[in-house]
């Protein structure tokens, strides 16, 4: 009997005759399956671990973070953070699972988290972001009695890049829109318009746009946002048929999910010969270009949604990838006062 059973995790190994033997686990990091491979007792065997695993023995890492999976702290993060945090979370119950909690305790146990996370050194963003969902969970797990310490507090990171000087330049854009088709280019005039997410772009509905404004309440931080519809994406809106509830959809006319989105979108980068440059890095271009154009702070906070502060350090750390641009802007705002002060100095 031939069945399909998820999860199942094959390791070969050469004995000491010199033969090859396959050890079959539940998943990676599960239990050993020590019945014959596809026959009934194989998958009963199979069955019984999977059901274990689906109730957490108590006492263990695997507890803490079914606790957490359930928590309010866990569910009201949005759908597309859930998603992310859902494979590591998978990550942390294979490899540690069955770790004891009292075992959190021991100094120790910090050296053994950070060698989990430095076996994923040759892909530093995926391990922070592994450790900084272990951190979460342990966190969750000191706040509700559960551990008296974190060994995972303050951690530090791999990935030691940011998003400084990734700004799309208008000879970029020119590139992305050229080969662009209607829904994309609706999209990247969307994010240079409004400076807001991919996340709430895509569940942008037709009835948050009355033809002057586009409200929406961003997804990630609650906050509720109005911003006025220039003329170059009025005239976009106005000409779209709408196809959908949804403003964004796919050549079928279905709403885009997020995967789908971003699979259109590498492709488009990759005919407009585009790369290093992200779709929310048109966020960022969003703020910078704003603030060329000489919005002020509280004006590109009310456009984008960002808090005060998010703006300043958007502009002053991670986005002016236009310094250049900014600091002639200044150059000449003084000049021009300084003529001016001068003229009047001499009547």
């Amino acid at each position: 009997m031939r069945v399909s059973l998820k999860g199942i995790h094959k390791v070969r190994k050469r004995l000491s005759d010199g033969s090859t033997t396959t050890y079959y686990y539940a998943w990676r990091g599960g239990p050993r399956l020590v019945q014959q491979p596809n026959s009934p007792a194989f998958v009963a065997e199979y069955a019984a671990a999977v059901d274990t695993r689906k109730t957490p023995q108590a006492g263990t890492l695997f507890s803490l973070v079914a606790e957490y999976r359930s928590s309010a702290d866990f569910n009201r993060l949005s759908a597309a953070t859930r998603h992310s945090y859902g494979a590591y979370l998978k990550l942390i119950e294979a490899d540690f699972g069955d770790m004891p909690v009292a075992a959190l305790a021991d100094k120790r146990v910090r050296g053994e988290f950070k060698a989990w996370r430095d076996k994923m050194v040759a892909t530093p963003r995926k391990a922070d972001l592994a450790w900084t969902v272990l951190a979460r969970v342990m966190s969750f797990a000191k706040d509700r009695g559960r551990i008296e310490t974190n060994p995972c507090e303050r951690g530090g990171r791999l990935h030691s890049g940011s998003r400084a000087d990734n700004i799309w330049n208008d000879d970029q854009l020119t590139k992305l829109l050229t080969v662009a088709n209607e829904q994309m280019t609706l999209a990247v005039t969307l994010a240079l318009w409004t400076g807001q997410r991919q996340g709430d772009l895509l569940q942008l509905r037709w009835s948050d746009y009355d033809g002057n404004s586009i409200r929406l309440t961003q997804s990630k931080t609650g906050r509720p946002v109005a911003v006025s519809v220039a003329k170059p994406l009025k005239s976009l809106l106005e000409g779209t048929k709408r196809k959908s509830l949804y403003v964004l959809t796919s050549k079928s006319g279905e709403a885009f999910t997020s995967d789908g989105f971003r699979t259109s979108w590498r492709k488009l980068c990759k005919r407009a010969g585009v790369s290093g440059l992200t779709f929310h890095d048109l966020r960022g271009t969003a703020v910078t270009k704003l603030a060329r154009a000489g919005a002020t702070v509280q004006e590109i906070a009310s456009i984008t949604g960002h808090s005060l502060k998010d703006v300043s350090t958007i502009l002053d750390r991670h986005y002016l990838g236009d310094r250049a641009s900014l600091a002639t802007s200044g150059i000449k705002k003084l000049e021009r006062k300084e003529k001016r002060t001068k003229t009047v100095n001499q009547l």
